[in-house]
């Protein structure tokens, strides 16, 4: 039980491209090309936005629920 052989992967790829043909394949190659390159964009825009994606996150409010199931607690800080 080693390592697959060159052998092993060129059967595996055989197979794979009688399955679903060349044509699928190469669009979801460059799909996957896409999403990974929109990735990659989105990564620099938000480190090109600095302060604005690094700001304090928003403090979630929401109006008290008069629900029997609800337990009112207060947070308090660690000093």
């Amino acid at each position: 039980m080693g390592s697959f052989s060159i052998w092993h992967w060129l059967i595996v790829l055989l197979i794979v491209a009688m399955i679903f043909g060349t044509k699928k394949l190469r669009n979801i190659g460059s799909d996957l090309g896409g999403a990974v390159r929109n990735f990659k964009e989105g990564m620099k825009g938000t480190d090109e936005a600095g302060g604005d994606a690094a700001a304090a996150p928003q403090q979630v409010t929401s109006t008290p629920r008069n629900d029997a199931n609800t337990v009112d607690v207060e947070a308090k800080s660690k000093s």
